[in-house]
């Protein structure tokens, strides 16, 4: 379980998150929303120790990440599996290197292991065959799924993705949408999905947290979302474009100024 407790983050004397607290607990998903700037991923920075907060702890099952040392920290964070918002693939490795680096990086396996993990994560993300390619050989879809191969090469407990469906079509936003939910299910991850899209966030959340004005404004279920009749919250769904209303699931949320 991820535990953030009443982390405060300043740049430069700019607040971005103040006195912020989200649970994640294991084997949910859970979708942070929120506009442009609002700290959505200076949040998720924070869940694998990229930043350290001004105030405030962060807590992966039970260890507070801010009071370890960086040996710990590196092996804390091999539980975690990233999908950066570009995909952040090297482009001087094929698909299969791209996905075996962090086998080769972070393990001393045999070569005949590694590629069958390899053949096994690319295949899990509905790409077999496209191992000799590379990035600039793949379309954005593509490259997305070989990102989030790799991300989940290590067996991790958690799987981050940051803005996974940004500059993609409807079609293979879909398409990125199953692939959460499949692994999700398949692996018995807990997944954190950054995003400001709310097709991603209606198709593969459990629950959702919103950001606004550097707070945990809202924290509910899908179903409380629907039910939610806070205005704020409602104003950000329909400025994306979608619409919230009746939903019969029977849920609970907390709200906050």
């Amino acid at each position: 379980m991820i535990r953030m407790e009443n982390i405060c983050k300043s740049f430069g004397g700019r607040v971005v998150l103040d006195d912020v607290s989200l649970d994640m607990p294991e084997g949910e998903t859970l979708a942070i929303i929120g506009r442009s700037g609002s700290g959505k991923s200076v949040l998720m920075k924070h869940v694998i120790g990229l930043l350290r907060p001004n105030s405030g702890r962060v807590l992966v099952d039970d260890t507070d990440i801010g009071q370890v040392s960086y040996k710990t920290l590196r092996g804390i964070r091999r539980q975690f599996g990233v999908l950066f918002q570009g995909g952040a693939l090297f482009d001087s490795m094929n698909a299969f290197d791209n996905v075996a680096f962090p086998l080769r990086t972070f393990r001393s396996d045999p070569e005949h292991k590694v590629r069958a993990r390899v053949l096994q994560c690319l295949d899990l993300v509905n790409l077999s065959g496209v191992e000799t390619e590379k990035p600039s050989e793949l379309s954005g879809g593509m490259a997305k799924r070989v990102a989030l191969a790799r991300a989940i090469a290590l067996e991790p407990r958690y799987i981050l993705y940051d803005e996974p469906t940004s500059g993609l079509d409807p079609h293979t936003s879909t398409r990125i949408n199953k692939l959460i939910n499949g692994l999700a299910e398949k692996l018995a991850v807990t997944s954190i999905v950054v995003t400001h899209d709310m097709r991603s966030v209606l198709s593969v959340a459990d629950r959702v947290a919103f950001l606004h004005k550097t707070r945990m404004h809202w924290v509910g279920t899908i179903g409380a979302l629907h039910r939610s009749t806070n205005k704020i919250l409602r104003d950000f769904v329909k400025a994306n474009e979608y619409s919230i209303g009746v939903d019969v699931r029977v849920s609970s949320e907390t709200v906050r100024p």
